[in-house]
């Protein structure tokens, strides 16, 4: 621009000055000669024009914000300081000083203590004598040391190359790195190598290195490089012992730390549940589901003290999580009124999903009046004694939901169940409640659209088909897998290929039969009791019709207006409690106005019109 503008100028100039000397010069005749003579250049140095001051003259500096230095050969460049706007004083009255301390009113909360106690409140008082289990505990295995077998490498590279080599590919570099059950062979090809052109060798790579579950990953993210996934020939145990026992876990800082295994390059993969905020587990049977379970369930009895987590186990085949109801006393959560620690009644699960919605709700109230957004910094806040128990707050301990078996509850109870669980999902991650659902069925109607919107962690096991894989990691991938603990875990990113930590049950039941010979709680974590509208009625024939509440008429109406007889109905349109709202129910079901509970259907609704209510309500 600087050029073109410096060319315009000086045209601009010479243009008027030829014409003024045009004006004023006389005419000369010229002959043919001269006008076949090459005029000659001059040499002297021509003066720059200057600047014109007038109208024409263009404003560059203050509109284009390009300034014409000097030197017109070089470009300019103008750079404009923003000065911050100047601090306004404060207008005081004549001979009055700045004082040095301003004292301001605060207004105390009505949550706060007002006295400060000395020493911050500890909730591991309760259980001030409990011991983590040890190492001990855990099973050490021979093999679980990783080898490397330099004859069973080569071949393997020798054969990578030449079948890459006989379909036209060539590559500059290969580098290996051995897992504990994969090798991952690292290809740098040549340049003008299509990577789809590698990527569809896997069944010809697998087939000349007569190896099952070949996994291509182009390209690797991060790198320049085309991963090939290769089973080993002698696979390594990745004993729990190793997981747990490493420095990473034993100085981990997560709030609920997961230590799932090692991962291709032999370090200790972990996860923080608490970020996560749920997982979804899906695997077809005996590929490692409830070994990975186990291990995510160990991970944190190890990190976490039974005054800090809860857990609320569903186990519908009633055998794998048996093992846990020793700790009942210490780490387990369940109904006031339930016997077993272990959920294993289909038809009481539910009921206990909706007691986690409740105390959800609950939980949400004490954040609202202790004005924090999450369970941990209310936890802080009530350790340092800022917040008055008097007024119903208390330490809230994380709880961990895990349902085994969860395409049983489906085909059994049906849709009841997953309407608690998308909310718990969608709500509960601020207030520590967090789910872990595992399936060995992973189709549509078992991992339904809501169930994967909510759960962005994922852990793919081995599965038979595509589709299935597709179902879990919205991706191939798991049905590559060659078994026996062998997992992806996805979030967010690309999925990780982890080798999981094997922790056998006799194991377990050591790790609980440790922790239940210590001290523990009274009883077992009681969650909030809930009462299902179309049971809270009962016997009709117990009501008293002649004590009826103020409100029978007006919920009368209402049911019959709307055509619906529902508690839920009469509790959010008049704003009262739920047992108030069920008594109210059971005197409408009495006085034969709406019909008994169906189940989850609406119950009947005896009266049209409200004309014919009014009359009918004349004698009570």
């Amino acid at each position: 621009t600087v050029v073109w503008l410096r060319k315009v100028l000086s045209l601009s100039f010479l243009k008027r000055a030829k014409a003024g000397e045009a004006d004023a010069a006389p005419v000369v005749e010229t002959s043919e000669e001269d006008n076949d003579r090459v005029p000659e250049m001059d040499d002297r140095p021509r003066e720059e024009p200057e600047a014109e001051t007038g109208e024409d003259a263009p404003e560059v500096g203050d509109k284009g914000g390009i300034e014409l230095l000097p030197d017109m050969g070089e470009k300019g460049m103008v750079i404009e300081v923003p000065r911050p706007d100047p601090v306004l004083e404060v207008d005081r009255p004549a001979g009055e000083e700045p004082s040095e301390h301003v004292e301001f009113g605060v207004e105390r909360n009505d949550d706060d203590l007002v006295e400060q106690v000395q020493e911050p409140y500890n909730p591991r008082l309760d259980l001030e004598n409990y011991h983590y289990p040890t190492l001990d505990l855990l099973k050490h295995f021979d093999n679980d040391e990783p080898a490397i077998d330099m004859d069973e490498q080569n071949a393997n590279k020798d054969k990578i190359i030449n079948t890459l080599r006989s379909f036209g590919i060539e590559i500059s570099s290969i580098r290996a790195t051995v897992g504990p059950t994969v090798t991952l062979y690292e290809i740098t090809p040549e340049q003008g190598i299509r990577i789809s052109k590698i990527r569809g060798l896997e069944d010809d790579i697998a087939l000349n290195l007569k190896a099952e579950g070949v996994r291509i990953i182009a390209p690797i993210p991060g790198k320049g490089t085309i991963g090939i996934e290769v089973p080993n020939a002698h696979k390594q145990i990745v004993s729990g012992r190793s997981i747990i026992g490493s420095r990473k876990f034993q100085e981990s800082t997560f709030d609920l730390p997961i230590a799932l295994g090692k991962t291709i390059t032999n370090e200790v993969f972990m996860v923080d549940l608490a970020k996560m905020p749920h997982i979804l587990v899906a695997g077809a049977t005996g590929q490692g589901k409830s070994v990975g379970l186990n291990a995510i369930i160990t991970s944190l009895l190890y990190k976490k003290h039974p005054a800090e987590l809860k857990f609320v186990l569903v186990d519908p085949k009633k055998v794998e999580f048996s093992i846990y109801a020793d700790i009942e006393h210490h780490f387990l959560a369940k109904l006031p009124n339930e016997a077993e620690p272990i959920i294993t009644d289909v038809a009481k699960v539910v009921q206990t999903l909706n007691s986690l919605c409740v105390e959800m709700d609950t939980r949400y109230d004490l954040l609202k009046a202790a004005h924090v957004r999450n369970i941990k910094e209310y936890n802080e806040k009530f350790i340092n004694r800022r917040l008055n128990p008097e007024k119903g707050h208390k330490f809230m301990p994380y709880i961990v939901v895990v349902i085994d078996e969860f395409g049983d509850l489906i085909m059994t109870v049906g849709k009841d169940v997953e309407l608690p669980i998308a909310r718990i999902a969608q709500l509960a991650r601020a207030v520590g409640i967090h789910m872990i659902i595992a399936t060995q069925r992973p189709t549509t109607n078992i991992i339904t659209g809501t169930i994967k919107a909510n759960f962005p962690a994922r852990i793919a096991f081995r599965v038979m088909q595509m589709v299935d894989s597709r179902t879990i990691l919205d991706r191939p991938g798991a049905n590559q897998l060659i078994g026996k603990g062998d997992m992806l875990f996805l979030q967010g990113g690309d999925p990780v290929r982890v080798q999981c930590a094997f922790i056998d049950t006799p194991e377990v039941v050591d790790i609980t039969n440790y922790i239940a010979r210590q001290q523990g709680y009274p009883t077992a974590f009681f969650l909030p009791e809930y009462v299902d509208e179309n049971m809270a009625g009962g016997d009709s024939s117990e009501v008293d019709m002649d004590k009826l509440d103020p409100l029978f008429k007006d919920a009368a109406l209402l049911v019959v207006t709307h055509q619906q007889g529902s508690t839920s109905l009469i509790q959010r349109k008049f704003s009262i409690g739920y047992n108030r709202a069920g008594r109210i129910m059971d005197q409408l079901e009495k006085a034969n106005v709406v019909g008994p509970a169906q189940g989850s259907k609406p119950r009947e609704v005896f009266f049209a019109d409200i004309v014919s209510l009014e009359q009918y309500l004349e004698k009570y």
